[in-house]
Formats: C-alpha cells, structure tokens, sequence
C-alpha cells in the first residue's frame, strides 16, 4: 500500500467545513458514517458512497472535498477502488482530491465533471479543472477517462503516458489544439471531443489503429488530415457544425466506416471514395452541395441588398445577391475592372416558356452589360427532392437550358432564370444494350436488349410522382404508380422491345390485385390525350413491380381503378393535376384605407401569410378555392364605386394584370378612390377574371373557360370610408408637364408604394439632405408608407420651381439608387400620357403641333412582363 502523502494525512476535519467524519463505538472503520451537515443530509453512511470498488462522489456539491477526507480516514479501503466520479465546481476540494488520485492506482474509471449542479437561477455550475498534475500518468489500470464540461485548454500531457486508456471524453472544454503525438494514446477506442476549438488535427490521429468512434463535432476545424483515412478501425466519425470546406479522398479507405455524421458545414462535394463504401450511412443536412468551390485565394465577397451593381476586378469576386442567386467570378475572368449590373425582370406569359411539369422558381434575372464576354462565371443552383432546379438563358429570342452540374457556366451575360422541373435521367443507348435507372425512384428500370438500336440515342427518363387521385376521382380504391416520360434522340421505333419496371400502386401487391383494375395509360402530350393500352401490351406483374414491353417513347401511367371509362377519368383528373388550388387575399392597410394589397396564392400558404400580415392590414376573409395554370393570366377589377388611383403599364382597360405563378409572390399593392362624380363611403368590391385562354390549355378546361360567366373567379369586399380621398396630408400634386413628362400625383402614390427599404438612398439621390433624411425618419418611425410617401412629395414640391426635366430627375435617382424596375415603370406612364396627349391634341386638330413630340418620343425598351 503506498504511504500517504504528508499533505494529505494531515488534513483534519475541521479543514472541510461541509463533512464530518465519525464513528460509532459499535461499529469497525468500514462502517463508519460520513455525516454530511448541510445542505446535503444530516447523516449518510459511507457504505452509500462507496460500495466495493466504486466510490460516488458527484452526487453532492462539493463532494470531491469529501476524498481527501475519507483517504486520510481508511486509506486501505480506498486504494482498492476502481471507479471514482468526482464533480468539479468547488476549486479547494478539486485541488485536494487531485492530490490523492496518485495513490489509486487501480483506478480503471475516472470523471471529474463540471455542470453536475445548478445555481439558484437554475445555470449549471462550471466545472473548474484547467489541467492534471502529472503524478496521475502513474494510472496504468485507466481504461475510462470522463473530463468534460471543464476548463481545459489542452490536452494533458500526464494522459499521454496511459497505455490502457480506451475511453477518453473531452467534451465541452476549451482545446483549441491536439498534441502532435497523440497518437501514443494506442488503446483509444473511444474518443469525444464535442464542444471544443480546435481549428485543426494533427496528422498523428492516423495512429489511433484502434480507434472505433471520433467524435469532433462542434468545433473550428476547416480541414481534417489525410492520415484520417489510416483508422481502419473507425465505425463512427461526427463531424458536424464546423467549417469544413472539404473532405480528404483519404477518406475513401476507412472500410469500417458505417456512420459518418458531416451536416452543418461548407462541403461542396463528397469524395468519391466514400461512394464505394455501400454500407456507410451519411447525414450530410445542411451543407451547400452542388455550389461551385470558391477558388482560392478567396475573392472578395459582396452581398448585395440595396445597389443593383457591383465592380469586378481581375482577382475576381463572389456575389450574393437577393432571393439567392450567386455568382461566382474566378480570377482572371477580367482583365480589368469592370463594373456590372443585375436587374429582377417581372415575368410575362409570352417571355416566359415552361414545359410541362415545370415551376418557374425566380423572377427572370438580367445581368448586363450584355455581350460582355468572362473566362468563366457560375450561378449555382440547389436540387430539391425529386425535382431538378435548372438555370434558363434568354438569347433575345427563346429561353433554352444551361448545361448544369454543380452550377451553370456562362461566358456572356444576358437574361437567366431557375426553373423546377422533374429530373431528368439520361443514358447513351448503343446497338449492346443498356439498363437506365430512375435517380428518384430505383424501382423504376428500363431495360434495353441487344440490337434495339443500330444508330445511338439518347433516352431520357422523367418520373412525376402524383398525389390526391383519390379525392379528385371520387373512387376510394383509386391508386396510381408515377407517371413516365420518356423521350429519346432519335424518335425512330425501337427494333425490340423494351421492357419496362415500375412499383406497383401504392397498397397493391401481386398477391391481392385485381388484374381487371390494372390499366397502362399511353399518354401523348401534344394532343393531350390518355388511351388504354393494357390489351396491347404484354403486362404482367410480381409481388411488387409491374412489367410491360413497348417499342414506341411517350408518356406511361399505371392505374388501379373500379372506373369504367379509364380513359376519360385519367384526361381529366390529370387536368385536374396540373391545376394549382388558390385564394385571394385583398386587405386594406390599417392606418390607410386607400392602400390596397391584392395577392393570389396557393391555398397551403393563405394562413400563415394572413397571420402574418394580421398587424398592419385588415380585410375580408380569403376567397373560395379557385383553379389556376402555372403561368396563368388573371385580372384584378375595383368595382361598385372604386377605382385605381392612377394610371400603370399593367393596368388594361381598367383591370391590374397578374401572371400566375405558384412559387412566386403574384402580389400588387395599389392606391384606389371613389369613382368619378361619387360622393360618401364606398362599399366597393374586387372582383378576379381569368385572361385570354392559354394555347396550350387543355381542350377539357379550355371548353369549360368560355363565356364571360366563366371568366369570373372571385370577388371580395372592398369599403373606402366617406371623404378619405380628400385627407391625404399633402395637397394636390402633379410632376413635370405632358411635354417633356408628366407624373399625377396618383402616379407618384403608385410609386411609393413600391419604394419600401430603398426610401433613404434614393432620397439622397434625389438630393435630399441627411437632416431633412432623419427628421423624417423620426417624425414617421411607426409608419413606413407614410415615411416613403412624405420623403418624396417633399422632393416633389421642390421641383415646383425648379426647371423641365423632373420627371428625368426622378428616374436617374432610380437608375442611381440600383431601382432599374421603377425607373422602367416610371417611363412606362410618362409613356402611356405621352400618347393620351398626343392623341388628345390629334382629336382638336392641332396633329402639326404634337408631330414634334411624336419625334421625341422615347421607344420603349423590351420588358420582360408585368406581374406582380
């Protein structure tokens, strides 16, 4: 037995005010009683604490000055412990107990931890270990080693020296780095480091040859080294919530690896290797996969939100702008500084072309100058479940997709937009054969024999998955399998045929089908029409998988339905399909009656947006269910007394213009007043029409869409309280004259409107002071419309005396303050009254006198729509 410290034996009792050593005269040494006086029991027999060779100390505040105690009492009883817990919140009775963990050396487990007790504000108590003393690497027999929720900076080096050491947990300190010969810790199995900040490992981790579960989550590390592929013996490796950027291919040797937890980091891709271990699980959340890597050196990084330009110099520079958009410019793309300009166009029907089952994600972007010719540039994109998100380019003329991988690269600039559609799997089909399988859904195959072909093709495979049948044909027992698109290049007949796989309807197995409910649907999407084929082919099915053999590409849907006319009720549920169930929302804002917010959207989406804008807007309850296509024209008209305020380029014979589109905001914010010659409140409404029918409508819901009636899709109520047209705070102003350009103040409401966050910029390009800024920023602090709407009728009556030319004023302050939408729609209306009053002129007979204005007139620029 090793003899006791000196400074250790002569600690008394009364140097630990909070424990009492004593004995009864009935009783041997071993059953002596550790009386604990408060605010622990009076009284707790030591056969409570310490039982065998575990000796519990954790379990009360200020235990660990318990140890030094009871060493100094039965010191040959305690050197046989093997599992000790200490807490480590009081720093006298750590330092004590710390002391007497040289003499235990048959220790196989230790933990001196921190948070195992709260203050009386319910915080855990820190635990206040900073570093071992170095008489513990005397320790052999330690197996287990638990020093979390502590202070350590680093790693004691007493620990290095502990050869059975199995077990170490670190979690939660302050380790911001491993010491290069870590690997002497050869026994480590298990090794925990959570929680701490380290910004790097240190090659020899490699060393751990029997190390089965890393864990080094929550920290600083940007990079792991290459030698972490030499831990064949690794099972489990977290990795999350650092700064990783990449992963060693390495990697790709760690055959043992079943689980690897990567999510909350910066990781661009995933090493090959790692692929070919086909039993590893991967969590990869929350990384951005697929966007380009940033070269290095890193360029600089903008994030833009208010100026719709940027400078680009050779070093190159990554730009982030608004709704997610990135552009990536590597060094060297330009060899000078060159500054660009982005522009969020609002996407038009006869601009915007979307195939079937696609979703327009982004408003169209227009990136100028165009022409301008980069080494190489990437918009990157995320791929959602199931769906691919595709970049579009506009040439002018007709949009076509980008070649994408992780991100699109163009050499020029021009007009982009993302579009969602169904990913699309392709294969080259040779004269031997091939087997294509669908990404999304591997139960879906084709099959190719040989010689089907003597030319190549190209196949392509899309899957739409479909919800909702059930409801939409009224039979309960209705199940489909996804739909098939297939397409190829050439669109020649196959020369044998081609067998294709997929799942049965969902509930339905081999065993219980009723093949007379089985029906293979050839859909052709030109005519829109469905016909039965199921006597046609040679369809049999297995437990799971349907099979049948076609020699002609098109679109392929499996039915199980108690329907007799399949035919019919598949044209029209699918129909039904591509229809979006919308609402209406039309509300008034509180403080302003006259501000009107019109918005559609789809159904899911109506209460968390109502809810959301509950504080500052009232009106009625949203509109009854209603149909729309994607990319569906729809009208919005003020009636029974109300009318819009002013004149705007999407206002068509008295109706605001929408264009559908279910991802996007489809929203207008309007002024409106009482119509002409009406005097006291207005009970008004808004009423919603369908526009001109689209050309590819199908048949079926283009018949039922004739008529005016059926041009109607909802109307809500719409009050303007009597004389409120008379009370805005300004008096009657209008801008410039018909000449040179003329804006009402309508006009400049509309305006306002639309302005929001950018008030204060395009005030200071307007050439307003930063104290008249400020005063009326406090002035209207509660009040955003009202702010906007003050700062620039103040500008306004300042152009009273101020010279022609106004109106051009106010749209260089636009091109300046990066607003290239309201500085188009203001010359949109300078426009439309430009022709009202040259035709005003023509209907008097004054035609000589407006042919000089006609010669001034400035020819519009192509826009890309107007929607909201």
């Amino acid at each position: 037995m090793d003899t006791c410290d000196p400074s250790v034996s002569s600690l008394s009792c009364s140097s630990h005010p909070h424990f009492k050593l004593s004995s009864s005269s009935s009783s041997s040494s071993s059953s002596s009683v550790l009386s604990l006086t408060p605010p622990l029991p009076p009284s707790v027999e030591l056969h409570a604490v310490l039982t065998d060779t575990r000796l519990t100390l954790d379990v009360y505040q200020g235990g660990a000055s318990a140890l030094p105690l009871i060493w100094g009492s039965i010191p040959e009883q305690l050197v046989a412990i093997q599992y000790l817990r200490l807490s480590s919140e009081d720093e006298a009775g750590l330092n004590g107990a710390l002391k007497v963990l040289p003499h235990l050396r048959d220790l196989r487990s230790l933990t001196i931890r921190g948070h195992c007790f709260y203050d009386m504000q319910g915080e855990p108590l820190p635990g206040l270990l900073t570093n071992l003393p170095t008489s513990l690497s005397c320790l052999f027999h330690l197996v287990h080693l638990d020093l979390s929720f502590n202070q350590l900076s680093s790693l004691p080096t007493c620990l290095l020296s502990l050869p059975a050491l199995s077990s170490l947990l670190l979690c939660q300190n302050r380790i911001s780095v491993l010491p290069p010969d870590v690997g002497r810790l050869s026994s480590l199995s298990y090794f925990s480091l959570l929680g701490n900040e380290l910004v790097s490992l240190p090659p020899s981790l490699g060393q751990l040859k029997a190390l089965q579960m890393l864990d080094v989550s929550h920290n600083l590390l940007q990079q792991l080294p290459d030698e972490i592929g030499s831990l064949e013996a690794l099972v489990k490796l977290e990795l999350s919530h650092n700064k990783l950027r990449q992963l060693p291919e390495s990697m790709g040797s760690l055959l043992s690896l079943r689980e690897l937890v990567i999510y909350s980091n910066d990781l661009r891709l995933i090493p090959h290797g790692l692929n070919k271990l086909h039993l590893l699980k991967i969590d990869i959340r929350d990384n951005p996969l697929g966007r380009p890597q940033t070269p290095p050196p890193p360029p600089p990084t903008f994030v833009l939100l208010l100026l719709l330009s940027f400078c680009v110099s050779s070093a190159g520079c990554h730009v982030f702008l608004p709704g997610g958009a990135e552009l990536l410019f590597p060094p060297g793309c330009l060899s000078t500084p060159t500054r660009l300009e982005w522009v969020e166009k609002r996407p038009e029907r006869k601009w915007v072309r979307l195939d079937e089952h696609d979703i327009l994600l982004s408003r169209p972007l227009e990136l100028r100058p165009h022409g301008i010719t980069f080494l190489k540039v990437c918009v990157p994109y995320h791929r959602t479940k199931k769906r691919d998100v595709v970049v579009q380019k506009f040439d002018g003329q007709s949009w076509s997709t980008l070649p994408t991988l992780a991100c699109c690269t163009v050499r020029q600039f021009s007009w982009f937009m993302v579009v969602s559609q169904p990913v699309k799997d392709t294969c080259s089909l040779t004269p031997a054969g091939a087997l294509l399988v669908s990404s999304t859904d591997p139960g879906i195959k084709l099959h190719f024999p040989p010689d089907s072909t003597v030319q190549i093709r190209t196949i392509t495979l899309q899957v739409v998955s479909m919800s909702e049948v059930q409801v939409l044909c009224g039979d309960p027992q209705a199940r489909v399998s996804p739909l098939l698109c297939l397409s190829q290049n050439p669109s020649t007949d196959f020369l044998q045929p081609i067998k294709v796989q997929v799942p049965l309807p969902p509930g339905v197995t081999g065993h219980t089908a009723d093949m007379s409910c089985l029906h293979l649907l050839h859909g052709d999407p030109t005519a829109q029409t469905w016909t039965d084929i199921t006597s046609q082919v040679s369809l049999y099915i297995t437990h799971l998988y349907a099979f049948f053999y076609i020699t002609h590409f098109s679109w392929y849907w499996l039915w199980y339905t108690t329907q007799r006319n399949v035919c019919g009720v598949v044209r029209k549920i699918y129909q039904k399909l591509k229809q979006f169930r919308v609402q209406f929302l039309v509300l008034q804002r509180r403080t302003d009656p006259s501000q009107v917010m019109l918005q559609c959207l789809p159904s899911k989406k109506v209460d968390s947006r109502v809810q959301s804008l509950s504080e500052h807007y009232d009106g009625p309850q949203p509109s009854d269910l209603c149909d729309l296509l994607e990319g569906e024209q729809f009208f919005a008209g003020f009636e029974r007394g109300l009318d819009i305020s002013t004149e705007r380029p999407d206002c068509v014979k008295g109706r605001l213009c929408f264009v559908f589109y279910s991802s996007l905001k489809n929203l207008k914010e309007v002024y409106i007043c009482a119509a002409q010659g009406h005097k006291g409140p207005v009970r008004g409404q808004v009423s919603f029409y369908r526009g001109e029918i689209p050309n590819d409508l199908p048949e079926e819901v283009a018949r039922k869409r004739k008529g005016h009636d059926n041009q109607w899709l909802a109307t809500l109520p719409l009050r303007l309280p009597v004389g409120w047209s008379d009370c805005f705070l300004h008096p009657p102003l209008n801008l410039g004259d018909p000449e040179s350009g003329y804006l009402t103040e309508s006009n400049l409401l509309s305006i306002s409107l639309q302005i929001g966050q950018d008030w204060r910029v395009i005030g200071i390009n307007l050439g307003l002071s930063y104290q008249e800024l400020d005063r009326i920023q406090y002035k209207y602090r509660d009040n955003l419309g009202a702010l906007v709407l003050d700062m620039l009728f103040q500008w306004a009556r300042g152009q009273k005396n101020a010279g022609p030319g106004a109106v051009s004023r106010l749209v260089a302050a636009m091109m300046e303050s990066g607003r290239r939408d309201l500085a188009d729609e203001i010359e949109d209306t300078v426009s439309i009254g430009r022709r009202k009053y040259s035709e005003s002129l023509k209907r008097v007979g004054l035609e000589g006198e407006s042919s000089s204005l006609g010669e001034n007139t400035a020819v519009d620029e192509p826009m890309l729509g107007a929607d909201g």
